[in-house]
């Protein structure tokens, strides 16, 4: 099975945190059969929640369900074959997830189709269309299915994989679909208000390069290199790194609400013990002016060669 799935051992256990650290929580991972979604999925079982996969193919569902099961107490994973786009279908998931566990206190929106990908150029509209229902209306529809209930027990999280706002080459309209659902999560960070009043922590997660080589690539489905060197590792970051640092930042989601992280960032509040330390950055970028961040496309580039008023710093310290 592990074979199959194309898993390592967890990693969790690095973050220092305890194995009961989301006893008690239930997670609903879409996309949670594969790379990021499988690593999330298994990391915040390992902590004690139970773990709602929702994800297209059952074959493999099935062996996630197993997986995450054996790795941990018995029904602690569900599958439930989901289309995220279809309404129907994440209204029937979210049924057997409330029938299985009563509840559902964590959303991770990963569900994606990196096969669609493609330069604006060679997008065609039927591509971008599916990317679209994917990504915005899948979030979408997880969030209204599940925040209500997250706001009467004053107890929940809601996070989004996020990607790049542009991309030099290759997967452009994939980071045009993310773009409108990190949109999204900000605004419903800011509907919902302070963490205090809603109970609800919502922030975005950007996990950049991660995954391992393929030994083949399914019919049907592009093959895309992991040629990125991560910062602290010589190649891309492993799934199982990966769930962990998400896993991380969502016990501490109510401090994160409203944010955008970076997984570097998550690595380094942990003290990672990375494989090559010697290629993480020392510093980091500040953070962006709130008034700003909401005119983010008005910001973007060098602008005019001659403005006619000063420019005043964008970031919260200056």
């Amino acid at each position: 099975m592990e074979n199959t799935l194309n898993v390592a051992p967890l990693t969790v256990y690095k973050t220092g945190l305890k194995r009961d650290a989301l006893k008690g929580d239930v997670a609903v991972v879409t996309g949670g059969t594969s790379n990021i979604g499988l690593g999330v999925a298994r990391s915040l079982a390992w902590l004690g929640a139970k773990v709602v996969v929702a994800a297209r193919k059952p074959e493999t569902g099935n062996a996630v369900e197993k997986l995450i099961n054996s790795e941990n107490e018995p029904d602690t994973a569900l599958f439930v074959s989901t289309d995220v786009s279809d309404e129907k279908n994440m209204r029937s998931m979210a049924d057997k997830a409330f029938g299985k566990f009563g509840k559902v206190d964590i959303l991770v929106n990963n569900a994606m189709d990196m096969s669609l990908a493609a330069p604006i150029l060679k997008t065609t509209v039927q591509q971008l269309d599916r990317q679209y229902e994917v990504a915005v209306r899948g979030a979408l529809l997880g969030i209204q299915l599940f925040v209500p209930g997250m706001q009467e027990r004053h107890h929940g999280v809601v996070t989004y994989l996020s990607t790049a706002f542009r991309y030099p080459m290759g997967p452009s309209n994939y980071c045009a679909v993310k773009a409108a659902t990190a949109s999204i999560m900000m605004s419903l960070a800011n509907e919902l208000g302070p963490v205090e009043k809603s109970g609800v922590a919502v922030f975005t997660f950007l996990p950049t390069t991660v995954g391992r080589p393929r030994t083949a690539t399914p019919e049907g489905e592009k093959s895309f290199v992991l040629a990125h060197a991560m910062p602290g590792y010589g190649g891309p970051i492993p799934p199982e790194d990966c769930g962990a640092a998400l896993a991380y930042c969502i016990t501490r989601a109510a401090e994160l609400h409203g944010s955008g992280i970076i997984i570097q960032q998550a690595f380094r509040q942990m003290k990672w013990p990375f494989p090559k330390p010697e290629t993480v950055p020392t510093s980091d970028y500040n953070r962006i002016n709130e008034r700003v961040l909401s005119l983010m496309f008005a910001y973007m580039g060098p602008g005019f060669p001659d403005p006619v008023v000063p420019l005043t710093s964008i970031n919260y310290y200056d």
